[in-house]
């Protein structure tokens, strides 16, 4: 992994940098891990804990740190995936939801671990930001009674159907 450019940290309780990064490898195809660093003799954690572990999915660098209870994850930060079509979109959603994620309005969830992500198809912008006003609206609106994004069904608002 590169250390050159930006990596996103991502700070977890319970010592759980490790469960999440091995969670989110099972979930993105195009992952892979890198170093992990451990606590020595100065701390402050246990020597030999886990302080972080380096990440990577979609070519997007990740720290996990297992960084204490002070600090929860809000969805002030979410992730976008952008999905070809309703087979990626169905992918990501059933695994990022599963054991405990939370199923939000718009496309939005939160996993397991209380990181928010956005799971869009791509022709979903093209078909909310429809220069025809009363298309984009129909498409808007049909994603607003949304969690999981079904294109189909905004593609028929979209059109009028």
């Amino acid at each position: 992994m590169s250390k050159r450019g930006f990596a996103t940290t991502l700070w977890f309780d319970e010592n759980r940098a490790e469960e999440a990064v091995d969670f989110y490898l099972s979930v993105f195809k195009d992952s892979s891990r890198g170093r992990t660093l451990h606590y020595n003799d100065a701390g402050p954690g246990p020597a030999g804990s886990v302080v972080t572990v380096e990440f990577e999915l979609n070519g997007q660098r990740f720290i996990a740190l297992n960084g204490g209870p002070e600090f929860k994850f809000s969805e002030a930060v979410s992730f976008q995936i952008d999905c070809a079509d309703q087979a990626e979109v169905d992918h990501y959603w059933a695994r990022l939801t599963e054991g405990g994620g939370q199923e939000r309005p718009c496309g939005w969830l939160k996993d397991r671990f209380g990181v928010s992500w956005q799971v869009v198809p791509e022709q979903l912008i093209d078909l909310i930001a429809d220069p025809d006003g009363a298309r984009a609206t129909r498409a808007t609106k049909a994603m607003y009674a949304m969690k999981k994004i079904d294109l189909e069904t905004v593609r028929k608002a979209h059109a009028g159907e």
